[in-house]
């Protein structure tokens, strides 16, 4: 850019889905250019607190609601449910909502779920910008995603490329309904017909952001020509927040690292008896932990090995951990492993499946299913994290990939690249 430009964000979601646009807003803001940002009205004092603009974005989904977290989060039916009933039926209230938050500005950065953004691309003279937060986004046929779904599916996709691309068009076909409010709204603004915004349509054809690290997926010759990896955008909670609270930093100093537990920012509204089977499996094995409760209270009558607490920022509690148990959300999993702690993901929805089944390739985690879940299978998984020395090391040497990378500076470089 030769001058400073007005870039407004557009995304929806959780703080997982937050927090990347967050790290890069402010970067562009600190390179001198003016930032607003679109999402749930959820997020507005957030946003606001950190002097950034804010326009309301619809569907409102209050990520805070229980009932709609499990609705979301259905290992199963979660995706489809997301999209089909919440997300495609509200296009027509985010494109108008999209068209006034971007009138005059110079550039629109949206994630895949902002599917107004191509739309006002061709009926505007903004520039538009996609970007993915995960691997599954970009559905490569020769690194295909683990996708949420039954066995059955999983072998096909080990079957290689051509297997994948006939699973890529059965789905396809199996979402055309979801997105017809979509081919609606095209028409009704004289447009023609579109690919899938599920699978072609979403990737802009002047830049395309893979915000996520190689050593999770290396790029792949099928990703569209416009996409540059970056690699993750971390968002530094530390730089707007206080150091760790004393009571959390008397616990870390009175003994050895502790396992940390935690689900995110969504599925900890649905968490179960997770906490409390996580507290008997760290007493099992004799380890000090440290439960991420969200709102949830804590399990009855905890040791002093064990402190609850609602909330830490991830960039600063996580290199204390001996170890990480998390739902396997992008965000969470990027944390991790900038930390160089080894992980046991129970993933829930959507991407948290093929993430965990990444860092499992990569040595330096475990998976476990969340239906088996419970203190003794915990512990069995947390066993050989905790003691096999690889764990460990590998851990750390994916550490020193990841903390070189740049990725909020590469993915803001490339903005300023393209930007009018």
């Amino acid at each position: 850019m030769t001058r400073p430009a007005r870039v407004v964000f557009a995304t929806i979601g959780s703080l997982g889905d937050l927090h990347p646009v967050l790290a890069l807003a402010l970067e562009l803001r600190r390179r001198g250019h003016r930032v607003e940002i679109a999402t749930s009205e959820f997020y507005r004092e957030k946003i606001s607190a950190l002097g950034l603009g804010f326009h309301p974005l619809r569907p409102e989904m209050k990520v805070v609601d229980e009932a709609l977290v499990r609705r979301i989060m259905d290992g199963r039916r979660g995706s489809a449910y997301l999209l089909r009933d919440l997300i495609f039926p509200a296009v027509r209230a985010m494109h108008a909502d999209l068209a006034r938050a971007v009138a005059g500005a110079d550039l629109l950065v949206a994630s895949e779920l902002i599917y107004a953004a191509p739309i006002l691309a061709e009926t505007t003279s903004v520039p538009w910008v996609s970007y993915s937060l995960a691997p599954i986004s970009l559905f490569s046929v020769y690194d295909p995603p683990l996708m949420p779904g039954p066995p059955g599916t999983h072998w096909l996709q080990s079957l290689g490329p051509l297997a994948n691309r006939w699973l890529r068009t059965v789905a396809k076909g199996a979402s055309y309904g979801w997105w017809r409010p979509v081919r609606e709204l095209r028409r009704e603004l004289g447009l023609s017909a579109t690919r899938s915004p599920l699978f072609e349509g979403k990737f802009s054809p002047r830049l395309d952001l893979a915000l996520f690290s190689p050593v999770l997926a290396a790029p792949q010759s099928d990703w569209p020509a416009s996409t540059v990896q970056c690699g993750f955008p971390f968002y530094n909670e530390t730089e707007t927040t206080t150091a760790l609270p004393p009571a959390v930093e008397a616990f870390l100093a009175a003994g050895p690292p502790p396992i940390v537990f935690t689900l995110g920012s969504s599925a900890v509204y649905i968490s179960g008896n997770f906490y409390a089977e996580s507290a008997r499996a760290a007493e099992s094995l004799g380890r000090r932990a440290l439960l991420l409760l969200g709102k949830n209270s804590p399990p009855a009558s905890l040791p002093p090995s064990i402190l609850a607490w609602d909330y830490l920022p991830y960039a600063t509690i996580f290199p204390h951990a001996a170890a990480i148990v998390h739902q396997g959300g992008v965000g969470t999993t990027a944390q991790a492993l900038h930390a160089g702690r080894p992980m046991l993901v129970l993933p829930f929805a959507h991407d948290q499946f093929d993430n965990a089944a990444r860092v499992t390739r990569l040595g330096v985690a475990r998976t476990i299913a969340r239906r088996h879940y419970h203190a003794a299978s915990a512990a069995r998984e947390l066993n050989p994290l905790l003691g096999e020395p690889h764990y460990a090391s590998r851990a750390a040497e994916v550490s020193r990939l990841v903390q070189a990378e740049r990725g909020v500076a590469a993915a803001c470089d490339a903005l300023e690249r393209i930007a009018p």
